[in-house]
């Protein structure tokens, strides 16, 4: 019997996924099923249903437990499922002493619960602190995260996030230094720094260090890893540090992932975004300028309200103009609850349109990148499935088998549009 869990969403969902399953197994836990869901999208959400259902045919006997941003964001949601024995929120998902409560409630969950026991949902507003969790590897991941940040003090318009996940609290840099130097000491090559809100990194701690200290802290004292990437950022928060570090530390990668969301000024005011379309510009330029070869991915949200097709036309060239290379696309999606969410909605096929044509921007990007990697050597992190991801993360297929978490030199010898070729 096992402990199983499913993830939805971002990176840090991964890495509290294997949290979760580290404590829940750890209470002796058994035949059970957690679900850590997003609510980053209504898509998201109904993903998140769709699952639940297919798992209860799938796995008739097993518990069903409901977790993440969307349990917190809308627990009822998922407390009116039959298929779904117990609702829990963000602030006890990660505790031992909630899942080993839990244990005999679980037990009894077949026989129906009541609501109040079924569902466990507190006011995410009311966290203060946030702490570190020890993982000594993610399974199936070749690289580990480490949560150094949760929640989010910033109230943009079309997101839900803060209110699943709470204000921003930072873990302290020591206890974050000890679990990289102990994930080293297992074997990990590559560490990954996360977070809701990475840049705000600090904030509430004594002295209130900055993100690009924490990064300077853990290369100086653990000196033997190899590796260590920062997860998406916002770039207006990014302090001299972090762009010092960029400039002079070849153990941080070459890559990072921007929130920017839309390239019109006027959206991303009224997204209540802090940065402008040309501050976005001037930052890839000024990294590119520390860093060549610096690669850039970025969030962009498509068919926001009141979005034009010249405000539309704006997104979709920052594309070319910040030199972007992964590209996340969002078509909007309006969350209840948002400010945005009462604005003048764009059609909906009108978004889907839009958010085709940004993809299609970031494919002929992508293909342009992949061109001119053709003939490189590359150091590579391999991972599971014969593929490995290069110092700017682009994947590439592996010619031969080389066992996950191995760092080699491989020679690219073409593309396939999509990711690299190993010679």
């Amino acid at each position: 019997m096992s402990v199983d869990v499913v993830t939805f969403g971002c990176r840090l969902n991964t890495y509290e996924s294997e949290v979760i399953r580290n404590a829940a197994a750890s209470a002796g836990i058994e035949n059970i099923i957690v679900v850590n869901t997003c609510a980053v999208t209504a898509e998201a959400v109904r993903q998140a249903r769709q699952s639940i259902r297919r798992l209860a045919r799938e796995r008739v006997g097993a518990k069903i437990v409901v977790t993440g941003c969307a349990a917190q964001t809308e627990p009822q949601t998922f407390v009116n499922m039959s298929e779904v024995a117990i609702v829990v929120g963000n602030e006890h998902k990660l505790e031992a002493k909630f899942w080993a409560e839990r244990r005999d409630v679980l037990r009894r969950a077949s026989f129906g619960l009541e609501t109040e026991e079924k569902c466990r949902v507190n006011d995410i507003m009311a966290v203060r602190e946030t702490a570190l969790h020890l993982v000594d590897g993610i399974e199936g991941h070749a690289r580990a995260f480490i949560q150094v940040q949760n929640g989010c003090d910033h109230r943009c318009t079309f997101c839900i996030i803060p209110f699943g996940r709470g204000n921003s609290r930072s873990v302290p840099m020591g206890e974050v230094v000890a679990q990289v130097r102990r994930l080293v000491e297992h074997g990990t090559l590559e560490v990954v720094l996360t977070g809701v809100d990475i840049t705000s990194y600090g904030s509430g701690l004594p002295g209130a260090p900055k993100l690009g200290k924490l990064v300077r802290q853990i290369l100086r004292h653990v000196p033997e890893l190899e590796r260590l990437r920062i997860s998406s950022i916002d770039s207006v928060e990014a302090d001299a540090d972090l762009l010092a570090a960029i400039a002079d530390e070849p153990r941080l990668m070459p890559h990072l992932h921007l929130s920017l969301q839309h390239g019109d000024d006027l959206i991303l005011k009224r997204m209540k975004r802090r940065h402008t379309r040309a501050g976005a510009i001037a930052f890839t330029n000024e990294v590119r300028r520390l860093r060549p070869g610096m690669v850039f991915g970025a969030d962009i949200i498509a068919g926001f309200p009141t979005e034009t097709e010249d405000m539309f036309a704006r997104s979709r060239d920052l594309v070319d103009e910040c030199g972007l290379t992964h590209l996340h696309v969002f078509p909007y999606s309006a969350r209840p609850g948002t400010p945005a969410a009462r604005m003048p909605q764009v059609p909906p096929q009108l978004r889907k349109d839009r958010a085709r044509l940004l993809r299609e921007a970031g494919a002929a990007a992508l293909r342009r990148h992949l061109d001119s990697e053709v003939g490189a050597r590359r150091r590579v992190l391999t991972e599971r499935g014969g593929i490995a991801r290069t110092e700017q993360f682009t994947p590439v297929r592996l010619s031969a088998h080389v066992e996950p978490g191995q760092i080699v030199g491989v020679t690219i010898a073409d593309h396939d549009g999509q990711r690299l070729l190993a010679a």
